[in-house]
């Protein structure tokens, strides 16, 4: 007889007897050595009584049939088994939310002065409580009846949700929370200046976190073994999320569900409880601990030398010398050093002195504190060399991507690039997963398309309400940063979607992946655009483009032919789950990454700068309004009509191609297969575009590209035939340099308003949400005639023509988006006084130079020759920023 029973009790047993002794052994460290019991200590005390309860459930279910098949139950344990099943499914949620809060509140003790590390941990804490009680609530009435949780045999038509489905739809919230509290602290651990006896200890104690990750990622292994093999039993009969108990092995699957439950919880707290011991175990091996041999080389630099010249007072000598001293004066007090070369406490209210500080005590914070845990030694060492953390990370300020030539821009375009590059593979993931899903869930195609519109819903959301405010406030790599958390947060929901195959669910991962990737394009666009040179902008935004089209198609092919290739029911769906939790986890480790590399940054002062020395040309006025404004929101009107119109082609792409070309007559290829090579195309088009802007003007680019969509959408729609597939294909290659030139002409000259500009021109993305039902109701209303639907897409493509024609016709316009060689930010501040002399003894400034009157062929291209030193500047350009303190 197989038996899971015992493997699933020694585990949780031997398990909770270790987090017991961390518990123990905690309170020792904080009852004897520190003789102070704080608050997050208190909740650790109550989240280890519910793990006590938890245990015990599980362990007396396995004495009444839990890990055995049902069929190998005794009836009359039937639900003594129920009812220990029920209390553990009951317990878990709140036992990882008290001990979620320990840690949280123990974080809180680590900094009062860090607003941004306080903010995210009040963050966390809503987010935890917020899923704990949910998910607690979920439990308590997982049937209906809740009565039918334990005595399911006495009412015939009971309904349960299944426990396995609920613990594989709670994970992405589980595995976030894991992710975040084991993040939280790095930015404060990374800013200490140590000894590195103490830096190895202090990595090795708060890493002890990745550990619950680690096992909530195998937990969630075996929960979709579990969950497969229940779709396996019951798909003929009974829908995948909401199901009946009855006749389920449930006793038998459910086993090592508990069991690795039980291994989550006590290894957090077995985690949570390592920082807690430092305490007694620099009591027990003081020399290991306090590291007393080593000397950092901050300590060095700033006389931290235990000498005869700078050795601290003795211990009863400072007591005194503090309590005679006013408290105002006290707190500026700095810990010194005793004879041992082993740091002292510098509160007043140290029991002895060999008192030992908590690991807290090595946290950044300015000041003492009653409470132990939040003194730190920071002063001890002398100030704070900003520029480096952690001995081994530069995190010295760059230049202002503003003042960048070409060759400094490489580096940072070249890591910004990788975002676009991760976008694309979540598009190409995202879209093949959408049609697999429609597939197994029958969905018609309006649903479909709503899948569509929740994606591109994010995008009129997140710009303006996420990245504009972090932009504006806190710069682009906080906008990454944001940006890749939230897709990372949305490629994990789809664990629950794909579990409960829920439509609902899908809507709601897309649109979390949308706003992700809308908080993304608010900052990326405009960074590449702007890093470096400013007549390169349509160059380097197109060829970061051209990487997220590369992405998408390599991430299609992966998708269809690879990943999803089996994916034909709701079972293998589940196993997609791990494609995108590989996509989380590196788009957290890229999100860490961003936080420690020099990202530059564009002030909104040197944004108006760098426009106000093209300030004739910028505010020169169309039909009585500023040039940059009508050029603006001609952009904006453009780039909402190009996408809308892209995205209702994209959608329709299939539906036509069978309409014009009967299968037998498709050369062997599919309607995916046609896609794929559309969006080959399209990356193609996109290196094509950039490649050709070294040379013309992006205004006639862009023109050429519109005329050349206006003209193959009305072929499509007025032939018919193989040709017309062909043409469609064709439309790829001319939407490619569209959305990234459109992007970066438009923000041209908009000086301290460049962020909310790109914010805006994010936003009109999110027409992509609604065009598709436009068309497909236009094909409806026409009897199913998809290529007369087209008509759609000549509109919107021919609206959005609009601006390429303004451009090119209107004058000021002209001036103003055409690129000036070395336009970049310079400020000659040694001979800045003498150019104010020398430009009073000569008169007015000259009108500005149009460099680009002449035509590109003749102007001098800085991507290709760059002189090593700035060539002479306009009398306009050479003025510095001071100069126009009052415009």
């Amino acid at each position: 007889m197989d038996d899971r029973a015992t493997p699933t009790l020694v585990v949780t047993i031997v398990f909770f007897v270790l987090a017991s002794v961390f518990v123990a052994l905690r309170f020792v460290s904080r009852v004897g050595v520190v003789r102070k019991v704080a608050a997050h200590d208190y909740l650790m005390l109550v989240a280890w009584i519910i793990d006590f309860g938890f245990v015990f459930a599980i362990c007396y279910g396995t004495t009444q049939g839990l890990g055995l098949h049902q069929t190998d139950v005794p009836p009359q344990s039937n639900v003594a088994l129920n009812t220990a099943e029920y209390v553990a499914n009951v317990l878990y949620n709140p036992t990882l939310l008290i001990l979620k809060m320990s840690i949280l509140i123990f974080f809180l003790s680590l900094s009062k002065t860090d607003k941004v590390f306080r903010w995210a941990i009040y963050a966390t804490i809503f987010v935890v409580n917020a899923a704990g009680v949910a998910l607690t609530l979920v439990n308590i009435l997982q049937c209906r009846p809740v009565s039918a949780a334990i005595w399911p045999q006495q009412v015939d038509t009971a309904t349960c949700t299944d426990i396995v489905t609920i613990y594989l739809s709670s994970a992405p919230v589980n595995l976030i929370t894991d992710i975040a509290i084991f993040l939280l602290p790095v930015p404060i651990l990374t800013k200490l200046r140590l000894p590195r006896k103490q830096k190895i200890i202090l990595i090795v104690t708060f890493s002890f976190g990745v550990f619950t990750a680690v096992v909530d990622v195998i937990r969630v292994a075996y929960l979709q073994s579990a969950a497969t093999s229940r779709v396996q039993m019951i798909h003929r009969t009974q829908s995948v999320g909401l199901t009946s108990k009855l006749g389920q092995d449930f006793s038998w699957y459910g086993a090592f569900t508990f069991m690795w439950s039980a291994v989550e919880v006590n290894t957090g707290i077995m985690c949570a409880c390592v920082p807690g011991l430092k305490p007694l175990a620099a009591r027990i091996l003081p020399r290991m601990i306090k590291g007393s041999t080593d000397i950092s080389p901050q300590r060095a630099s700033y006389g931290g030398y235990n000498t005869s010249a700078n050795r601290a007072p003795s211990w009863s000598a400072r007591r005194a010398s503090e309590e005679a001293t006013p408290a105002r004066q006290r707190q500026s007090l700095h810990p010194g050093s005793g004879h041992n070369g082993t740091e002292t406490s510098p509160s007043p209210r140290a029991e002895a002195p060999e008192d030992i500080i908590d690991m807290s005590y090595f946290l950044s914070h300015s000041g003492p504190s009653d409470d132990l845990e939040s003194s730190t030694v920071e002063e001890s060492y002398g100030p704070m060399n900003v520029s480096r953390f952690f001995d081994f990370v530069n995190m010295k300020k760059p230049k202002s991507m503003l003042a960048m030539n070409n060759k400094e821009s490489i580096p940072p375009v070249a890591l910004t690039t990788i975002l676009f590059f991760m976008w694309g593979l979540g598009y190409g993931f995202l879209d093949v997963l959408n049609d697999q899903f429609q597939m197994i869930d029958h969905l018609n195609i309006w649903a479909y398309l709503g899948l569509h519109a929740a994606y591109y819903g994010g995008y009129l959301v997140s710009p303006l309400a996420v990245g504009r405010v972090v932009l504006r406030r806190w710069g682009f790599k906080a906008t990454f940063i944001s940006g890749l958390c939230i897709y990372a947060c949305g490629a994990l929901i789809f664990w629950p979607s794909a579990v409960l195959t829920s439509f609902p669910a899908f809507i709601i991962s897309n649109f979390i992946v949308g706003c992700g990737f809308g908080v993304l394009e608010t900052a990326a666009n405009p960074f590449i655009a702007l890093c470096g040179p400013l007549e390169n902008a349509e160059v380097r935004l197109n060829f970061s483009q051209a990487i997220q089209a590369t992405a998408s198609v390599v991430s299609a092919v992966l998708a269809k032919k690879a990943l999803f290739h089996s994916v034909q029911d709701a079972a293998s769906l589940v196993k997609v789950q791990w494609t995108y939790l590989a996509i989380a986890l590196f788009d957290l480790l890229l999100a860490v990454a961003f936080y420690y590399l020099p990202v530059p940054e564009a002030s909104d002062e040197d944004l108006r700068t760098l426009s106000d020395r093209r300030k004739e040309t910028n505010s020169a006025r169309v039909l009585g309004v500023p040039v940059i404004w009508v050029t603006f929101g001609l952009g904006v009107f453009s780039q909402f009509c190009y996408v809308g119109g892209q995205e209702a082609f994209i959608t329709s792409l299939a539906s036509y191609i069978r309409a014009q070309v009967p299968p037998q007559s498709q050369r062997g290829l599919s309607t995916y297969d046609y896609t794929l090579i559309g969006r080959s195309l399209f990356a193609v088009g996109r290196f094509l575009t950039a490649l050709a802007q070294w040379y013309l003007k992006p205004r006639w680019i862009l023109l050429a590209l519109y005329l050349g969509l206006i003209v193959l959408s009305v072929l499509c729609v007025k032939l018919t035939g193989f040709s017309t597939v062909v043409l469609a294909l064709l439309v790829f290659l001319f939407e490619s340099g569209v959305f990234s030139t459109t992007f970066a002409i438009s923000l041209r000259g908009m000086g301290a308003h460049t962020k909310t500009a790109a914010a805006i021109m994010a936003t009109a993305i999110g027409a992509g949400s609604f065009t598709p039902f436009v068309q497909r109701a236009a094909a409806f209303g026409t009897g199913h005639n998809t290529p007369y639907s087209l008509v759609v897409i000549v509109a919107l493509f021919s609206a959005g023509a609009l601006y390429p024609i303004y451009l090119n016709l209107v004058p000021a316009a002209q001036k103003q988006v055409d690129p000036v060689p070395n336009e970049y930010l310079r400020r000659h501040h040694r001979h800045r006084r003498s150019r104010r002399k020398n430009r009073a003894d000569e008169g007015p400034l000259p009108k500005e130079e149009h460099y680009a009157r002449g035509g590109v062929w003749s102007r001098p291209r800085s991507l290709v020759e760059e002189p090593s030193s700035p060539p002479p500047l306009p009398e306009m350009a050479m003025t510095s920023e001071h100069d126009f303190a009052g415009t």
